[in-house]
């Protein structure tokens, strides 16, 4: 994992367009960090952040995770946190077809992927077979069973050609 730092300041006042901005930024990256710090300056008082973001991909962090690895265990990630609003709708329609897929079979939903198999899928918007397998643990096997259906629900959900 490699972290990039952004920095921004939100004036006290007068601070729409500034908060608009983070708020933009913060949807579209993988947060890792956020420090701030208030700066009193009379009317040129402001906020400066900088926070830092996952520049690859990879598994998450365990600060992302809810739960945070109690008795040993990884923690439970909120995919709402770390996924911005258009990859979490994708992702959650990619959750309900492996849910349909795994009834259909009589299968856990695990054992067709993980989540954050899933989340990676919006991410990285694979559109072949071989490019759905580059996600890490997403083998020969269940990729060629279960492909067809999750690139067609990914280039759906993302406007491209169904594949």
């Amino acid at each position: 994992m490699s972290c990039e730092l952004h920095f921004f300041a939100i004036p006290a006042l007068d601070s729409r367009a500034a908060q608009d901005a983070l708020n933009g930024f913060l949807a579209q990256h993988r947060v890792l960090s956020v420090e701030k710090q208030w700066l009193e300056a009379g009317v040129n008082s402001h906020w400066a952040l900088c926070i830092g973001v996952d520049t690859g991909v990879g598994p998450l962090p365990d600060a992302l995770k809810v739960g945070g690895g109690k008795a040993g265990r990884p923690g439970r990630v909120d995919y709402r946190e770390v996924l911005s609003p258009e990859d979490f709708a994708v992702f959650a329609a990619l959750r309900s077809l492996r849910k349909e897929l795994s009834e259909r079979d009589g299968v856990p939903p695990y054992t067709l992927s993980t989540n954050e198999q899933l989340a990676s899928m919006p991410r990285d918007r694979p559109a072949s077979e071989q490019a759905l397998r580059a996600i890490d643990g997403v083998g020969e096997a269940r990729s060629r069973r279960y492909a067809p259906p999750f690139l067609a629900a990914i280039a759906a959900a993302c406007g491209g050609p169904a594949a």
